[in-house]
This record gives structure tokens, C-alpha cells and sequence, in this order.
């Protein structure tokens, strides 16, 4: 994979900022050592037919390179992580991409369902109605992984691609105090955001946007 370049959002508000998913994208490039481009879309192109070729959705990320483009963060991010050892070893393939898609389906839906209660319908009646079923719900996740975690620093031996992609999906809760009430779960946010490449990653994102960010704010 060379010539590598990964789009994101041109700007986000400043509650999203270093959430977007471009970010995992991100993270797992530099965890690999590859160069890349930071390319962005603006809102009004998003819906674009140059971009839409791109992504039919008209969302981010997308990563293209000379094997071709790719949509979808958790794919672009396995995509990465078959051809490196350290993100995805050979004798535990099976079980980083179960935890892959254990981050994807079965931790980040609750999460980000409370993401967007709390910081797009806050002031809906219908929010504050469904916000302590879907805490719960959180919770009850959390505590299923703060178990399996117990004494490990990772989710399975060592750092992979589903820490990557877990980590990523835990800080859609960074505006709650959750993770604090399970201390396993945040010390290992905090050991994986810990991580140089997680920092790298993080800060190319915020300097796209503070390179792009509206003449109107």
C-alpha cells in the first residue's frame, strides 16, 4: 500500500473534534509506519457527485492509495492491519478481528446512541426520556469489558487493530463521567491514547481542522 492519502471532514464543531472517524484511519497508518496525505471535503461537497464516487454515502473517511480507494473506517483499518504484524499477529487473527468487530457492533452502537442523545437532542423532550435507558445500556456494556479486561493492558496480549478501534469507540463518551466509574477501562483509554501514534494521528486531524476552520466562527 503506498500512496497513501485518507479524507476527512474539512471542519467539525468543536464537540466532535477528534472523534470523527478519519481518526482510527489515522492512528492505525502511523501504528504501521506508512506515510499518508490528509485530503478533507467540506460540507457542501460532501454531497458532490467527485465525491460521491469516492464515498456513495457522503461520509469520511476514505482512504485511497495505488491498490484503490476504500470506505468504511473499521474496514479501511483491517485493511491496514492484515499486511502488519503488530496491528493484527498472525497467531491471533481470528480473535483481533473478533474484537474488531466486538468494538464496531457490540460497544460502539450503545455508546454512540448516547453520543447523540447528549450532544444533538439534548433539548428534545424525547431525548431526556430515552438518555437513562440508553446509560444503562452503556453500562452494562462497560462493565462486560472492564471484566474481560481485568489485569491485561490490552484486549488481547498486546496492542492490535481492535484496540484501536475500541479505544476510538470509548471516546465518544469522553463528554460523561462512564469510564471513570470503571477505572480498568479508563486507565486503558488513557495507555492507548498514551500511545505515539495514537498522538500523531490525533494531532494531524486537529491541525486539518484548524487549518480549515470557518472565516464565520
Amino acid at each position: 500500500m503506498n500512496k497513501i492519502a485518507v479524507w476527512g471532514f474539512a471542519w467539525v464543531p468543536p464537540f466532535a473534534q477528534g472523534l470523527v472517524r478519519d481518526l482510527r484511519v489515522r492512528w492505525a497508518l502511523e501504528e504501521a509506519g506508512l506515510s499518508y496525505e490528509s485530503r478533507w471535503v467540506g460540507i457542501e461537497e460532501r454531497g458532490s457527485d467527485a465525491y460521491r464516487r469516492k464515498h456513495p454515502f457522503g461520509l469520511v473517511p476514505v482512504l485511497e492509495s495505488d491498490a484503490g480507494a476504500l470506505i468504511e473506517s473499521g474496514a479501511i483499518v483491517y485493511a491496514i492491519a492484515e499486511h502488519c504484524e503488530a496491528l493484527m499477529p498472525h497467531d491471533q487473527r481470528a480473535k483481533t478481528l473478533a474484537w474488531m468487530f466486538a468494538a464496531l457492533n457490540t460497544v460502539e452502537l450503545p455508546v454512540w446512541n448516547l453520543f447523540v442523545i447528549d450532544l444533538l437532542h439534548q433539548d428534545e423532550a424525547w431525548a431526556k426520556l430515552r438518555r437513562p435507558g440508553a446509560v444503562e445500556e452503556v453500562k452494562v456494556r462497560l462493565s462486560a469489558l472492564s471484566e474481560w479486561l481485568g489485569d491485561r493492558d490490552y484486549l488481547l496480549d498486546g496492542f492490535t487493530a481492535a484496540d484501536i478501534l475500541m479505544t476510538t469507540a470509548l471516546r465518544f463518551i469522553r463528554h460523561t463521567d462512564l469510564l471513570a466509574e470503571f477505572p480498568r477501562l479508563d486507565a486503558y483509554v488513557q495507555r492507548c491514547e498514551a500511545r505515539p501514534a495514537f498522538q500523531a494521528a490525533l494531532r494531524n486531524q486537529m491541525a486539518d481542522y484548524a487549518h480549515n476552520v470557518p472565516v464565520a466562527t
